[in-house]
């Protein structure tokens, strides 16, 4: 019935609402408890464009949701299309985008992972033992890269953001009095060790209790790498606030507290690693460097066995184009006779 409503209206597109009392009866029987259209809406218009243009003023009442019980009737004119909805599209469109989302992944069993890690591991045992050395070398080459990227996303987490502090003004010395400090600290026995944990908030905690007492301190840099014993002293000037006096061959670094020193409440700065932080950081540090290694080695075997290979190939083939022309030649075969 309320596909038949607008074939009933083009049938008798009338000026006036009087002779459509009956038309509106049928609707309101139709549509039960609906309110039926005001008769001004069935007027044809002077202008305009679209449908009002052709007589129907009563299209913007009759594309509204009518209720018809307990569902709705509505008009769709979306895409140069006339449509009858039936219900709350709103509601069913919402339905359907919950419908389409993907499911939840079900949770593994135990059983299941264990099952699931052995057959990796059967893989790897495959590619580990496969007659073919290119095999083995690329299976170790992309386990070590994974393990390169998985340590340098460990070592993130060790970087320690800098605090903006105030711009150290370094006292001015003259040659005298550097060549006098650097005597005294050469005489004297006590030092603050730099180890494999680098420097860290402990260590400048010792230059600070030893400045107490004392106007130099040696730092003495082992194990170290060639150069780095320049960067710990780059580091050491920034969080103490002292003066390098020299650095020596042997990795020992001389600083003076300066001449206006005065010790800070808070001896061991926060923008450091703690002693156990900084052991952490280490041993991450010294797996990747050897990983680097190790895949620079891995990628120098790789090269130089596809270089076998493509000369070995060179020389199966240039055996047997001499075989074929050894063979194809009569005079070779004359000549020999």
């Amino acid at each position: 019935m309320a596909a038949l409503a607008p074939r009933i209206l083009r049938r008798c597109p009338l000026r006036s609402a009087e002779p459509l009392a009956s038309t509106r009866g049928s609707w309101d029987r139709m549509c039960g408890a609906a309110p039926s259209p005001p008769a001004a809406l069935f007027v044809r218009p002077c202008g305009g464009s679209g449908p009002e243009a052709h007589g129907w003023s009563w299209w913007r009442w009759f594309c509204q949701p009518v209720r018809c019980g307990s569902t709705a009737v509505r008009l769709d004119t979306g895409g140069g299309f006339a449509r009858f909805a039936v219900g709350d599209v709103d509601r069913a469109k919402e339905k359907g985008d919950q419908r389409q989302q993907p499911p939840k992944k079900k949770k593994m069993s135990r059983k299941a992972k264990v099952n699931q890690l052995k057959w990796y591991r059967l893989k790897a045992k495959k590619k580990m033992k496969s007659p073919n050395p290119e095999v083995r070398i690329r299976y170790k080459l992309g386990k070590a890269k994974r393990k390169e990227e998985w340590l340098i996303e460990k070592l993130r987490k060790y970087d320690v953001p800098m605090t903006p502090e105030p711009v150290h003004d370094p006292e001015i010395l003259t040659e005298e009095e550097k060549f006098y400090l650097k005597r005294t600290g050469d005489k004297k026995k006590h030092y603050v060790p730099v180890g494999r944990r680098g420097v860290f908030g402990g260590v400048v905690l010792n230059m600070h209790l030893h400045w107490k007492n004392h106007e130099t301190v040696k730092v003495v840099c082992k194990p170290c790498r060639p150069g780095q014993v320049y960067e710990y002293a780059e580091e050491l000037t920034r969080l103490s606030k002292g003066t390098v006096i020299d650095i020596k061959p042997n990795n020992t670094i001389i600083f003076y507290r300066g001449k206006n020193y005065v010790q800070p409440k808070v001896m061991s700065p926060t923008d450091t690693l703690s002693k156990q932080k900084a052991l952490e950081k280490y041993r991450y540090e010294q797996s990747l460097e050897h990983t680097g290694h190790f895949i620079e080695k891995l990628e120098k075997e790789l090269e130089d066995y596809q270089k076998h290979v493509a000369l070995f190939k060179n020389r199966e083939g240039a055996t047997s184009v001499d075989e074929e022309t050894t063979i194809n030649d009569p005079t070779t075969t004359s000549g020999s006779e």
